[in-house]
Formats: C-alpha cells, structure tokens, sequence
C-alpha cells in the first residue's frame, strides 16, 4: 500500500479543504431551521465530489483515503472543542443568533438576509407546538440552524403542574359544593 501523495502534503490538503468549507458555509449563512431542504442535500452531495480530489489527489489507494478520513475527523474534532471552549472563535466561526419574530410579528429585514420564506418559519413554528408567527413572543435562529421559539404567555400549552392545580381546585370546588348543598338540605 503505497500513497502516492506524501502524508504531510494530504494532511495540509484536508485541513485547507476543511477551513475553506468552514468559511463558505460561514458566508453561506445559517438555513437550518432544524432540517436540510433538497437543495441543500444537492448542494452537500456535490460540494463532497467536487473537492475530493482536493483532498485526497489522485491517490485513490485505501490508505490514502484514511490518511484523509482520520485527518478531517482529527480537525473537525479540534474545532468543535476549540468553539466549546472560546466563545470568540465560537461568534466569528459560527456567527451569532438572528432574531426572525418579535412580539408576534416577522422581522422582514432578518428573513431577507437569511433568505427564509415566512411559510419556511410558519412550519418551524407549528413544529414547535406554535400556531402561527402572531402567537410567538420571539424566535431565533440559532447559528447551527435550530430555531427557538418563545411563545406568548397566553399561547403556551398547559404543563402537567398546570393540569395538577386545576385539579386541586376543582376538588375543593367540588367539596365547598358538598358543604353547600349539605348546609341547605332541610334538617329530618
């Protein structure tokens, strides 16, 4: 098993492969909304043929394509914990959140920069047990594409402690109501 291009030389080629995928992706923007479109699909399945000789050359051997494997996990890997850990590197590689609904209503300006169609985010909410944008006190979209809906306070569903209270109150209604009707029957 012979590799044809020097490991230093397809080390350094993953790794430049790597960072200016990172930087695309980066000017590309934040899609996400939990999900890839099919045109995202299309776009990932041709950017990985398009720069695999850029990775690994014309060396098509075993080892060759380890050598890049190892060396794209290694760096992905390093970069992950580097972003963990520096919240600066954190921003500038992966930006910041983008407030896309304020107080039940669409920020136009942040759903054009990010290219979002309102039903796009319609759905993303109703996902997220919303009924439309008018009921969402905020929603963002996080840098790694998540979206993370707020509702209004009247719009939130009841939590099991909500259910719970009203059913502790219902049961002393329903025992002052015994109280009553026992106080009002006639004595025998």
């Amino acid at each position: 098993m012979a590799v044809q291009i020097p490991i230093v030389e397809k080390v350094l080629r993953t790794v430049a492969v790597y960072a200016l995928i990172v930087v695309l992706f980066r000017i590309a923007g934040k899609r996400g909304l939990a999900g890839l479109n099919t045109f995202d699909m299309v776009v990932v399945f041709l950017l990985s043929n398009v720069v695999q000789n850029a990775v690994i050359g014309n060396d098509d051997s075993l080892l060759g394509g380890v050598i890049g494997a190892v060396t794209l996990i290694a760096v992905n890997a390093a970069v992950t914990r580097w972003l963990a850990r520096d919240p600066r590197a954190a921003r500038l590689l992966e930006g910041t959140a983008t407030t896309v609904v304020a107080d039940g209503r669409l920020v136009p300006g942040a759903l054009r920069g990010l290219a979002l169609r309102p039903s796009e985010l319609e759905h993303a909410i109703r996902i997220q047990n919303g009924d439309s944008v008018r009921g969402v006190a905020r929603a963002r979209l996080e840098p790694d594409g998540q979206l993370l809906v707020k509702l209004k306070a009247d719009e939130q569903s009841a939590t099991r402690g909500d259910v719970e209270d009203l059913r502790r109150r219902l049961a002393e209604i329903e025992r002052l109501l015994t109280v009553i009707a026992a106080d009002r029957r006639p004595p025998r």
